[in-house]
């Protein structure tokens, strides 16, 4: 408030003329003041958010080439590229280069694995070991022979599951109760040839949603697959099988001990007795978890009642597996397989179990069924998935608002959608389809 007086009428309206001047040009000043602020957070806005969008594609291209869905090529390209950096850094010769790469392309025509990466007779070098071993272990349950496969330069860091697939199969083909099913796939395949046979599965009408993951398409291409891909594939040939999930742990300090007894009714059912060494006639286990696959041939029961799972690594390499040929009379070797329930502490696991032979009628009451299983699961679960997208991504909104969170929704969103309630009280749940594996 202005406290100057005036006495003269004229003097006072001149000064009240001048603070209203004074005011009006205040209140000008401040719009535009206003006006450069807001414009000034508008180019900001906009800045943000073209480095976020930046941001996204280069999350979403490192996704994608992690996934092997880059276009980045497959086997064969990747086996000729690692070569090249072999012969480059001088640890091969260029003559083995050509010599390799002709047994590579022959193979891939045949469609067949080189055996190159291949250990045999582990099972029974283990079943010979157990017989004398008396130190700590009660008794021992192990599958049928199985040949070990490992990585090669054409699969290394995605081609676990294909391997433990060649595991998998190397077993079925000496068991005489999977000859019929098998009598087209009487070799090993490769693994270009593996992602044709998953490929020709989902032509049949298996996970027609998983397959939309890949857009119908493995051949050619580096990626990773699961315990989906393994069931949908095992299934199209008519060998029956089942998921079991381990979505969450049953133990104390994140293990899962409801797996090791799973495991052990696998391989003891129908196996009882007194014998210490037990050789049954059941397959091995296809173990999942993220990021990583393998396969299980074997439980040890110590004699503290303890369990310890016997796995086949597809990381181990042949020199490394050989090793449990020649075993020590103290066993040493043995740790390259032996995982206690303290060592495996991840989050979730799924496995696949075979379990006998489908008829035709089956394999195509499991083919709509499938189908069937998945939408009931997605409308029961839909409301869990939403709960899972704002505890993990902020809220729903955001989560669906860019490249990078839908091809993680995608990716992902099957095994988030079939998860029950019944598995989420139980720990594990037994399914004979799901839509997706939760990878690496």
């Amino acid at each position: 408030m202005c406290s100057l007086t005036c006495t003269d009428i004229q003097l006072l309206e001149e000064h009240v003329d001048l603070h209203l001047q004074e005011h009006s040009f205040s209140e000008g000043g401040n719009v535009r003041d206003l006006e450069l602020a807001h414009h000034l957070q508008t180019e900001e806005d906009e800045r943000q958010r073209s480095e976020e969008k930046k941001r996204e594609r280069e999350e979403f291209k490192k996704l994608q080439r992690q996934y092997g869905l880059d276009n980045s090529g497959g086997y064969k390209q990747q086996f000729l590229k690692n070569m090249e950096k072999e012969v480059d850094r001088g640890r091969m010769q260029p003559f083995e280069y050509h010599k390799r790469k002709a047994d590579m392309m022959e193979c891939l025509a045949f469609g067949i694995d080189d055996g190159k990466t291949k250990t045999s007779g582990v099972i029974e070098a283990l079943c010979k070991y157990y017989q004398s071993e008396n130190k700590d272990v009660r008794r021992v349950w192990l599958s049928t022979g199985v040949d070990h496969f490992h990585s090669s330069l054409g699969d290394r860091g995605w081609g676990c599951g294909y391997r433990n697939f060649q595991m998998l199969l190397s077993s079925l083909l000496k068991n005489s109760l999977y000859n019929d099913c098998l009598r087209d796939t009487t070799l090993i395949p490769s693994i270009p040839k593996i992602q044709s046979m998953i490929e020709d599965a989902w032509r049949e009408g298996f996970d027609p949603h998983g397959a939309s993951h890949f857009n119908n398409k493995l051949h050619g291409s580096k990626a990773w697959i699961g315990a989906c891909e393994i069931y949908s594939l095992l299934t199209s040939l008519r060998i029956k099988c089942q998921i079991i999930d381990f979505h969450k742990p049953t133990g104390p300090m994140g293990t899962h001990p409801c797996l090791f007894e799973w495991v052990l009714r696998y391989y003891s059912t129908d196996n009882e007795g007194c014998a210490k060494v037990v050789c049954t006639s059941k397959p091995p286990i296809y173990l999942q978890h993220q990021g990583h696959s393998r396969t299980i041939v074997g439980i040890e029961e110590k004699k503290n009642k303890t369990l310890c799972l016997l796995l086949f690594d597809p990381g181990c390499t042949s020199q490394e597996m050989q090793k449990l040929l020649k075993q020590n009379s103290d066993g040493t070797s043995l740790k390259l397989l032996r995982k206690f329930v303290g060592g495996l502490k991840e989050k979730q696991y799924q496995i696949v179990a075979v379990d006998g032979v489908l008829s035709l009628e089956e394999k195509a009451v499991s083919i709509s069924e499938n189908s069937l299983c998945l939408r009931k699961c997605k409308r029961i679960c839909i409301y869990s998935l939403i709960l899972i997208c704002i505890y993990r991504y902020g809220c729903v909104v955001i989560f669906f608002t860019s490249p990078l969170s839908l091809f993680v929704f995608f990716f992902f969103s099957d095994t988030f959608c079939l998860f029950s309630v019944n598995e989420v009280i139980a720990g594990y749940q037994t399914r004979s389809f799901e839509g997706k594996y939760l990878p690496p």
